[in-house]
C-alpha cells in the first residue's frame, strides 16, 4: 500500500489492542522529511508502542502508517531503511568502535573498499576520531552512545528511530548527549523520531512534539507553541511547572474567559475551544511557575492584571535559580511554585514571609474542568 505523500512518516488512525487493552487509540500525525519529533509522555502513554509499530515490530490492530508513502507492513523487515539506538546500546562487547559502526555495512554487502573511509567519517560525525580501536568496555557511557549513533546513522537510513537512548546517563551527560543528537541530526538532516519522557529533551532536540497519554494524543506542535499554547490540562502540567487552581465561568469570548475563583474574577486565555461554554461551568485555570511576579509584602507589583497576598513555606535552591513555595489562601490550599532567577536578589523572600504575587492575563490559561487531561 502507498499514498501520494511528501511527509517522511505519517499515521492514520493508528490503534494497538492487546487484548482488552488499547495501548494506542486513533493516532494520526504527520512528519516532514528532514525533522525531529519527539514521541513524549508519561510511563504506559504508548508512546513506545507507537514508535515500535513504526519500526515495523508491531502490526498495527488498525489503522496504517507510511514511511516516504508506503506502508510500513508492505516493505519486509530487512528492507527497511531504517536506523535504531535503544536504551539498552546493544553494542558487541567483542568489537572495537569502529567494528560496531562497520557491521551494518558488512550486512548490507556495502563495497568492502569504502567501508574503512565511511567508517570514519561516521566516527569523526560523532567526535570519536583516535577511539576508533578501542574496546566497548574501555569507552565511557557517553562515548558508547556515540558509537550507538554513528552505527545506526552509517548506512545513511531513511529514518533515525531513538527509544530513550539516553535515559541511563547521569543528568550532565544526558544535557550534553541532547546537544550531540541535535547537532548531528542538524548536520545530516535526517527524519528522526525519538521517544522520551524527559520533557527538556524534547523541548531541546526537537522540531515537533507529539504529547501522549492514556494512549492518545493530547497535542502535536513545535515546542514553543506546545510550552506557550498547551492544549489540555494535562499537557500544561506535564510540559513545565504550572500551578493550577479550580473556579466556574462567568464570561468567555473567542479567545479568552473570565472565572470566578473563590469570589475573585480573573481573566486569562481560553483554551477550551466550545459552543457548549456556558455561564457557572466549572473550570480550571493554570499560570506556569515563570510567569509569576514574586515582591515582598510592602512593594507594589507593577505590570500585573491579577495579585494576591502569600506567606512563603519553602524555599529551594536549584543552582540556576529559587524554586519558592507560597501559600495563596485565596486561591486554595495547594502552595504556589515560583521560579526565581535573580541572582543577585536570592536572600529577598525568606521562610514565613508575607510576600504579594501576581501574573499578567495573557499567562493565565484557562480549561473546561472535564478537558482530557488533568493538573
Amino acid at each position: 500500500m502507498t499514498q501520494d505523500t511528501s511527509s517522511a512518516v505519517s499515521a492514520k488512525n493508528v490503534e494497538m489492542q492487546f487484548g482488552d487493552f488499547r495501548a494506542v487509540k486513533d493516532a494520526s500525525f504527520e512528519l516532514e522529511n528532514g525533522r525531529f519529533l519527539t514521541i513524549l509522555g508519561p510511563s504506559g502513554s504508548g508512546k513506545t508502542t507507537l514508535l515500535r509499530m513504526i519500526a515495523g515490530f508491531l502490526t498495527p490492530t488498525s489503522g496504517e502508517i507510511f514511511i516516504n508513502g508506503q506502508a510500513v507492513s508492505a516493505v519486509a523487515p530487512y528492507k527497511r531503511s531504517i536506523g535504531m539506538v535503544f536504551q539498552k546500546l546493544a553494542l558487541f562487547p567483542h568489537m572495537t568502535a569502529a567494528e560496531n559502526v562497520a557491521f551494518p555495512l558488512k550486512m548490507r554487502r556495502f563495497d568492502a573498499r569504502t567501508i574503512v573511509d565511511r567508517v570514519t567519517e561516521y566516527l569523526n560525525l560523532v567526535r570519536l576520531d583516535g577511539l576508533e580501536n578501542r574496546r566497548i568496555n574501555e569507552l565511557s557511557g557517553g562515548q558508547q552512545q556515540r558509537v550507538a549513533i554513528a552505527r545506526a546513522l552509517v548506512f545513511e537510513p531513511d529514518l533515525l528511530l531513538l527509544d530513550e537512548p539516553l535515559a541511563a546517563l547521569d543528568r550532565k551527560l544526558r544535557e550534553e548527549m541532547q546537544l550531540e543528537f541535535r547537532r548531528i541530526q542538524k548536520e545530516l538532516g535526517v527524519t528522526t523520531i525519538n521517544v522520551t519522557h524527559d520533557q527538556r529533551e524534547a523541548l531541546v532536540v526537537s522540531d515537533q512534539i507529539i504529547v501522549m497519554d492514556h494512549g492518545q494524543i493530547q497535542q502535536d506542535a513545535p515546542p514553543t507553541t506546545m510550552y506557550r499554547t498547551p492544549n489540555n490540562p494535562f499537557v500544561a502540567n506535564f510540559i513545565g511547572v504550572t500551578n493550577a487552581f479550580e473556579g466556574e465561568l462567568v464570561t468567555r469570548n473567542d479567545k479568552s474567559a473570565t472565572g470566578k475563583f473563590k469570589g475573585k474574577e480573573l481573566t486569562g486565555v481560553l483554551r477550551s475551544q466550545s459552543s457548549d461554554l456556558k455561564q457557572g461551568m466549572a473550570i480550571r485555570a493554570a499560570v506556569r511557575a515563570e510567569q509569576i511576579r514574586i515582591v515582598s509584602k510592602t512593594e507594589s507589583l507593577a505590570d500585573v492584571d491579577a495579585d494576591f497576598e502569600g506567606t512563603v513555606v519553602d524555599v529551594i535552591f536549584e543552582g540556576e535559580r529559587l524554586l519558592y513555595e507560597i501559600n495563596v489562601p485565596a486561591l486554595g490550599a495547594t502552595p504556589f511554585r515560583i521560579f526565581h532567577h535573580d541572582q543577585n536578589d536570592f536572600a529577598t523572600h525568606e521562610l514565613g514571609k508575607s510576600v504579594r504575587i501576581g501574573w499578567k492575563c495573557r499567562d493565565l490559561h484557562i480549561f473546561v474542568a472535564g478537558t482530557k487531561g488533568s493538573i
